[in-house]
């Protein structure tokens, strides 16, 4: 059974950062691609990054220069740092990962940005 812990979302007034983690445990195959997406209420699900084993980076483009995604492949860790934060990233913030059999889904954590 594969369980994603994620942590670090909170309310942080516009300008601020946050630092998300999200950790992998229980995998019998190798992880290759982590990534975050996120959903504001009464909207879909959107990509917001991911990143591959090899360290491939993709950013959705409203998050570009401000948001950076990394991992740590000896933990399964992914980390997103989210500076410059707008109320428009206003949203709950799940982790997913892929191994060669399945994709995975973090219980969310909610990022508030607001005055």
């Amino acid at each position: 059974q594969v369980q994603l812990v994620e942590s670090g979302g909170g309310l942080v007034q516009p300008g601020g950062s946050l630092r998300l983690s999200c950790a992998a445990s229980g995998s019998r195959f190798r992880i290759y691609v982590m990534g975050w997406y996120r959903q504001a209420p009464g909207k879909q699900r959107e990509v917001v990054a991911v990143i591959t084993s090899g360290g491939s980076i993709n950013y959705a483009d409203s998050v570009k220069g401000r948001f950076t995604i990394s991992r740590d492949n000896a933990k399964n860790t992914v980390y997103l740092q989210m500076n410059s934060l707008k109320p428009e990233d206003t949203a709950v913030y799940y982790c997913n990962v892929a191994d060669t059999r399945e994709i995975y889904w973090g219980q969310g954590t909610q990022v508030t940005v607001s005055s």
